[in-house]
């Protein structure tokens, strides 16, 4: 039986191109989501804070 040294590079191959996957999935993700039209709210938010519950800290 002889031995033969394997010079292929499918593994790296293989890596590559799930690395691309990934990267080309996570792009879309993001493309998707800067899409979305997310509600504001339609009144202001305003809260009154008195200043006799402010400490001043030297």
């Amino acid at each position: 039986m002889e031995f033969s040294k394997n010079t292929s590079t499918s593994k790296s191959k293989g890596l590559l191109i799930k690395a691309i996957l990934i990267l080309v999935i996570v792009i879309g993700a993001i493309s998707m989501l800067g899409k979305i039209d997310f509600p504001s709210p339609n009144k202001k938010i305003e809260k009154f804070i008195p200043n006799e519950n402010l400490k001043i800290v030297k």
